[in-house]
């Protein structure tokens, strides 16, 4: 069921809404969206509806900062406007709705729908996690690299999750990767509220773009966070033995460890690149290498210039 964030102080407006959307949405509501903030982060709902006043720069400044970020560009927001607000002062607030107070009751559900059937077709981003998925992050690394600008990518990805999916069955392996998406979203968005990126290439696959100095501090809590949390999602008896049997790529039955996540990272500090595969490329050999150790880590590229990438001009 997706998921509509209320922000109003207003319990007769909460209730309307509430009453309106139960059917349909999973609702969840603030007083406030400083309050919403740390919800926002770490589960991307589908849709925001919130109660503003136009002069109330707090809020204004919040949400349009929000849309301002790459990760977050995407979540629609419906303002509720009370009658007395000036429409000619919502062109400063950066919703993609509007709905006045008197006519909530008759056009709420009409408008999220609308809402975000709008985004879902017009914004690329992945189902499961709410992430923005390929088109997005090759945008993300060619606009950093054409202006210049200094920035470190990791690529991660799980361990031994094939085997955990092949047992468990795809519903808890979609909890897995919605769980690892919303760690990496939090730690990352919590070191680096600006200027950080998550992306959600595909299957376990995920890509983080932030400052080279945060870079390996945000992945060491990433695995921490992983590591804690993931053996939940295994049935006691596999957790306490500490493996799972299951089929290999062969089809032969073998035994896989409680799943790790392998983070490979470069920057371009030392290194030019000149295109996101170049930058992708490199991420993804320091994954592998990560891949060698036993359990959860990461691996960052230090190699000064490599003289086999060359300026394609």
């Amino acid at each position: 069921m997706k998921t509509v964030v209320i922000v109003s102080q207003d319990i007769v407006i909460v209730n309307l809404a509430e009453g309106i959307l139960k059917k349909l949405y999973y609702t969840i509501v603030f007083t406030s969206i400083q309050a919403a903030l740390d919800y926002i982060y770490n589960s991307i709902p589908s849709l925001v509806v919130v109660d503003i006043e136009l002069d109330d720069s707090t809020t204004v400044g919040i949400i349009n900062d929000l849309k301002d970020d790459p990760i977050f560009s995407q979540l629609p927001f419906l303002a509720i406007l009370s009658d007395t607000s000036l429409l000619k002062d919502l062109a400063a607030v950066f919703v993609e709705d509007y709905l006045w107070e008197k006519d909530l009751g008759g056009e709420l559900l009409a408008r999220v729908n609308l809402a975000i059937d709008r985004s879902e077709r017009i914004v690329e981003i992945n189902p499961l996690t709410h992430l923005p998925g390929n088109i997005s992050i090759n945008r993300q690394i060619e606009e950093r690299l054409e202006n210049g600008v200094l920035f470190a990518f990791a690529y991660a990805d799980l361990d031994f999750f094939k085997p955990f999916n092949d047992k468990y069955g795809f519903s808890r392996g979609d909890e897995v990767i919605k769980i690892t998406g919303r760690i990496i979203l939090n730690v990352v968005k919590n070191r680096q509220r600006q200027g950080s990126f998550v992306g959600h290439i595909g299957g376990d696959d995920f890509v983080y773009i932030m400052d080279i100095q945060q870079i390996e501090e945000t992945s060491q809590e990433i695995i921490d966070s992983f590591n804690r949390l993931i053996p939940s999602f295994y049935d006691l008896e596999d957790r306490n033995a500490g493996f799972i049997a299951s089929l290999d790529r062969r089809g032969k039955k073998n035994r896989f460890p409680i799943m790790g996540i392998s983070i490979g990272i470069t920057d371009n500090q030392y290194r030019k690149y000149f295109h996101y595969g170049e930058l992708t490329e490199a991420a993804s050999e320091m994954k592998k290498h990560a891949k060698k150790s036993r359990g959860s880590s990461y691996s960052i590229d230090k190699r000064r210039q490599d003289n086999s990438v060359k300026d394609p001009s």
